[in-house]
C-alpha cells in the first residue's frame, strides 16, 4: 500500500522577505541566465540552495540551510501537516486549475510495483541530487507523481479544503499562481491516507530526486538505527489524481541542431508519410496538429518551408515502422520520430542534449530558434495524455527521454521536509 504521511515543513519565514522572490523553477528547469537572475532576486533565493552558482555547490548549500536555520530566515514547522497545492495558469486563452496533495510518500523499489517511472534516468543527475542529499538532508523540491481516482474520493477531499483561506499565495515568473493549505486535521489526513492507501503512482516530474532518495535512504539505513517511522524513508511528493480537470500535458518538440533536410530525406519521408507542404506560422502548424491528433503526426519546420507529415495507413508502412521502433514503447510519435525519423532516415546516431539536440515545449520558441540558427530543423509533436503516460508505466515500460511535459512545474522554494536521521514520521 502507498503510506503517505504528514510532516514538519521546513519553510521561509517572514525574514526572508517577499516569497515572489524566493520560489524557483525545478533545479533542472534553470539555466545559467535564470540562475544569475535568481541570485539577483534576493540573498535567500532558493536557487541558491538547489542549484548554488559555487565551486562546491553541495557544502554552499549545506552551509546556507544550517546558516539560515539558525537565523529563523527557515524554520521547521512545531506540527506535522500535509499540503493542499494548487495552480492556477493560463492555456491557450483558457484559464486552468490543477489541485494536488503535496505530503511526505514512503519510498518504494520499483521492484514492488508501487512507484512506476515513464522515463528512463542518467547517472550524473541521479549522482548530482544524491550529492545535494547527502550534504543538506532535506528533501529541497517534492518529486510529482499522479495516481487514477474514478470515483473521485480524493479530489473530493481536496476541493472541501481548498475553500478555506489558503497558507501561502504566491505567483511565480511564468504567471502561475499558487496556493497551498495547511492541512492539520488528523481526520482530514486519515481520510486522505486511507483513500490513498490502495494506490499506485507514477512519477511524472523527478525521476532523478526519486532514484537519489532511493540511493539515500539504503545509505542512511546501512549507517543508523532506523525504523519505519524514519523520515529517510519518505520522500515529499506532489500528487495529482489523473481525473483533474488541469492535469495538463504538453508537447516537447524536438530541434536538430546539424542536420538537414534534404531532397532525400523528404523522397524517403514520402515513402512512409503522407507529405504536404503546409504555411510556415506558428498557427498553421499547430492546426496540423490539432486537426491530426488522432493520427501518428509531425509538422517540420526548417526557416521558410514547413510539412505536415502523417503516416500512411498502409500494412507494409507499419510492418517497416514495428520493426524498428523500440519493443517497449510500441508505436508512439515520440518513438516514431526517433526510430525511424532520426536514425533511419536522417542517420543522425545518438543525439546528445543540448549538444545536437534540443527540447522545447511552445512552438513559437521552437519557430524562433530555428529562425535565428540555434536549430537547423524543428520537429513538433503532439502531447501524450496523462493516461497514457500512466498506463505505459504501469506496464514496466519506458518512454523516450523528455516525451512529457507536466505543465506547470511545482516550483522550489514553498517548502521542504526534513530527512536527517533523527527525523520521525
Amino acid at each position: 500500500m502507498v503510506d503517505i504521511r504528514p510532516f514538519k515543513a521546513v519553510r521561509y519565514s517572514r525574514k526572508a522577505g517577499n516569497l515572489d522572490n524566493l520560489i524557483t523553477q525545478p533545479y533542472d528547469k534553470i539555466d545559467a541566465e535564470m540562475q544569475k537572475e535568481y541570485y539577483q532576486k534576493s540573498p535567500y533565493n532558493c536557487c541558491r540552495l538547489i542549484l548554488p552558482m559555487e565551486e562546491n555547490k553541495y557544502q554552499a548549500a549545506r552551509q546556507r540551510v544550517e546558516q539560515w536555520l539558525k537565523e529563523g530566515i527557515i524554520a521547521k514547522d512545531k506540527a506535522p501537516a500535509v499540503f493542499i497545492s494548487r495552480q492556477q495558469f493560463s492555456l491557450d486563452g483558457e484559464e486552468c486549475e490543477r489541485t494536488g496533495l503535496i505530503a511526505a510518500m514512503r519510498l518504494y523499489a520499483y521492484s514492488e510495483n508501487m512507484v512506476f517511472p515513464h522515463e528512463g534516468t542518467y547517472e550524473a543527475p541521479k549522482a548530482d541530487r544524491l550529492n545535494m542529499l547527502r550534504a543538506v538532508q532535506k528533501d529541497l523540491e517534492p518529486v510529482f507523481v499522479i495516481y487514477s481516482d474514478p470515483e473521485r474520493k480524493t479530489l473530493t477531499l481536496l476541493q472541501q479544503v481548498a475553500k478555506s483561506k489558503p497558507t501561502i499565495q504566491v505567483t511565480d515568473s511564468l504567471q502561475v499562481k499558487h496556493k497551498v493549505w495547511r492541512v492539520t486535521d488528523p481526520e482530514k489526513i486519515r481520510q486522505l491516507q486511507t483513500e490513498l492507501s490502495g494506490k499506485t503512482v507514477v512519477i511524472t516530474d523527478g525521476h532523478h530526486r526519486y532514484a537519489s532518495a532511493l540511493a539515500y535512504r539504503d545509505e542512511m539505513r546501512s549507517k543508523s538505527d532506523w525504523t519505519g517511522d524514519s523520515a529517510f524513508n519518505f520522500h515529499m511528493c506532489y500528487m495529482v489524481p489523473i481525473q483533474d480537470e488541469g492535469l495538463t500535458v504538453l508537447p516537447t518538440h524536438r530541434l536538430l541542431k546539424e542536420f538537414k533536410l534534404t531532397n532525400q530525406a523528404l523522397q524517403d519521408l514520402r515513402r512512409l508519410f503522407d507529405v504536404s507542404e503546409i504555411n510556415p506560422t506558428v498557427e498553421a502548424l499547430e492546426n496540423f496538429l490539432k486537426t491530426n491528433r488522432n493520427e501518428h503526426a509531425f509538422c517540420v519546420y526548417v526557416g521558410l518551408k514547413a510539412y505536415g507529415l502523417t503516416l500512411k495507413h498502409d500494412k507494409r508502412v507499419y510492418d517497416f515502422v514495428s520493426a524498428h521502433v523500440s519493443k517497449e514503447t510500441k508505436i508512439f510519435d515520440v518513438v516514431i520520430l526517433r526510430d525511424i525519423v532520426f536514425k533511419q532516415i536522417l542517420k543522425t546516431g545518438k543525439l546528445n542534449m543540448d549538444e545536437n539536440i534540443l527540447y522545447e515545449r511552445w512552438t513559437k520558441v521552437a519557430v524562433d530558434k530555428v529562425n535565428s540558427g540555434e536549430a537547423s530543423i524543428a520537429f513538433l509533436v503532439n502531447p501524450i495524455s496523462a493516461k497514457t503516460v500512466a498506463d505505459i508505466a504501469q506496464q514496466h515500460e519506458l518512454l523516450p527521454e523528455k516525451s512529457t511535459d507536466f505543465y506547470p512545474k511545482m516550483v522550489s522554494g514553498l517548502m521542504m521536509m526534513d530527512v536527517s536521521p533523527s527525523e520521525k514520521l
